[in-house]
């Protein structure tokens, strides 16, 4: 009835596995775990990885090269043998033991993608990693009555159930850069197609914090597939917020002087959000200003 679909890069998934292996063998259903390595380097954790193929109805595969977060997940959408797919990044784990249960009480006939929910530990992290959970915790952690009133851009893909005809319409684009914002892109076409998107509250933590400093260097480059995305008309200029402020600038003229604003200070602006205070308009604003450079250039 189910396929948990996790693709793997360097992440330890055997607690992931073995609670959902728990929980889908005590909700009595027919069910696979595929985990597909998407060319891991950690020759460790690859090895320990593999320990997961002694659990029934359970694989790990290993690629022979690493092909991106879109075209890997699209791989075991089409490897999936059930009608049901419940797509989980590998550094998630659910809060709850009724997680599976809870995902399975929420399919109705006419449901189509189901998406559960981010959390992230209530403990502070040290300094080293506090910038990525700041903006998880103010930006991700919503409730599903607080996701429904953006439905679309409020989905994120790091947790979500979806009827395998539904993804066979929508699946990841495999053309664009692996630079991020594949995410966005899989849920404006969602909406292109009038999927419906259920906000429920069934969420995973978000485990693997990157530190500070490739945070910040991961949200420039999805400055970079965001403006790839826009300049080829994939998305519209008012799918997102920071596009839809930056054309809203452009049409004054002003995104000029936050380009030359970005420039003159963003070494200072790197030392706030590397610091112990970072802060969150700090952030937009240099993800705000590089677009603008984009632009011009």
């Amino acid at each position: 009835m189910i396929s948990v679909l996790i693709p793997v890069y360097n992440y330890n998934i055997i607690p992931l596995v073995k609670d959902l292996h728990r929980q889908l063998t005590e909700a009595g259903i027919v069910f696979e775990i595929l985990a597909h390595d998407d060319g891991s380097t950690n020759q460790a954790i690859i090895e320990s990885n593999q320990s997961i193929n002694n659990l029934e109805y359970t694989s790990y595969h290993i690629l022979n090269q690493n092909i991106g977060r879109s075209a890997v997940r699209n791989l075991l959408a089409k490897d999936a043998s059930f009608e049901w797919l419940l797509f989980l990044d590998a550094d998630v784990l659910p809060k709850n033991r009724n997680f599976i249960p809870k995902y399975l009480r929420s399919i109705k006939v006419n449901s189509e993608v189901i998406y559960g929910g981010i959390l992230y530990s209530e403990e502070k992290p040290d300094q080293t990693n506090l910038l990525r959970w700041i903006y998880g915790n103010k930006r991700e952690v919503l409730s599903s009555e607080e996701r429904n009133k953006n439905t679309y851009i409020a989905f994120l893909t790091l947790n979500f159930l979806i009827h395998k005809s539904v993804f066979s319409k929508v699946s990841f684009n495999e053309n664009i850069p692996n630079l991020r914002h594949e995410d966005t892109l899989f849920s404006y076409n969602l909406k292109l197609k009038n999927i419906n998107v259920e906000h429920i509250e069934n969420p995973t933590y978000h485990l693997g914090l990157e530190d500070s400093k490739q945070f910040l260097k991961k949200s420039m480059e999805s400055v970079d597939a965001l403006f790839l995305l826009l300049k080829q008309g994939l998305i519209p200029e008012d799918y997102t917020k920071i596009s839809r402020i930056f054309f809203k600038l452009k049409r004054l003229g002003l995104h000029y002087v936050l380009a030359i604003i970005y420039k003159l200070f963003r070494n200072n602006f790197k030392r706030n959000l590397l610091s112990s205070k970072p802060s969150l308009f700090i952030f937009d604003f240099c993800r705000l200003g590089y677009l603008c450079t984009l632009y011009i250039q």
